[in-house]
């Protein structure tokens, strides 16, 4: 599922395909998706190079737990303009207001948990709303089974609109998707780098909302 501008069909397409209800408990749940959408993030952990790579595992069962070959992760609510001032216009937040990045890098890997515990799980499917992909092919998701090994990969669709948001996402017949690989544009969101749009040299990307499958132990 690839969309672009207006988001509001795709978005609930995608989310019926995972399953109808959003899951915010403890352990394996029969059906349903799990969200993540950054705007609990408060406090000493906001507007910082140190947001926890389980924040989203261990205090907010999504089952979700966050590597890259960067520095860490930031989540902002000032569209990263504390960063670069230009950025306050170039990175629309999709669920207000808050978003995230990986720090010196534009690769984000997400790897699945039974929400809430250690047990190592795949989803059915996954997808992630992007903010400001203005470079064709700038921006991909690619997905991985168990054994390392690519399922697939998606493009990400261009901005569209004066909002900037992109949806990309796939689903599998199965729990298959152990691993996804997000790479957010060009080059890392930082400190005076400036966006292709706003006079750099290169689209920078950012990324809101995260829509998993429920996780399942991989067997």
């Amino acid at each position: 599922v690839t969309a672009s501008g207006d988001l509001t069909a795709a978005l609930g397409q995608f989310r019926a395909l995972l399953g109808d209800s959003a899951n915010r408990v403890v352990g394996q749940q029969a059906g349903g998706r799990r969200e993540v959408n950054w705007d609990g993030v408060n406090g000493a952990i906001l507007n910082s190079d140190a947001f926890p790579f389980d924040q989203f595992n261990r205090v907010v069962p999504r089952g979700q737990i966050f590597t890259t070959p960067g520095t860490g992760f930031r989540v902002s609510d000032n569209a990263f303009s504390d960063l670069e001032a230009s950025d306050s216009t170039q990175f629309r937040a999709f669920s207000p207001v808050k978003t995230f990045i990986a720090v010196g890098s534009t690769i984000i890997d997400v790897a699945f948990r039974v929400a809430g515990t250690d047990s190592v799980a795949a989803v059915t499917g996954f997808g992630v709303i992007f903010s400001d992909v203005d470079v064709a092919g700038s921006t991909t998701l690619e997905f991985f089974g168990a054994n390392g090994g690519s399922l697939r990969k998606v493009t990400v669709p261009v901005r569209t609109d004066a909002t900037g948001h992109s949806l990309a996402g796939a689903v599998f017949e199965e729990a298959l998707v152990a691993r996804v690989r997000i790479t957010a544009g060009q080059a890392p969101v930082a400190a005076g780098t400036k966006d292709i749009s706003a006079g750099g040299t290169q689209d920078l990307v950012v990324t809101d909302d995260f829509i998993a499958g429920e996780p399942h132990p991989i067997q």
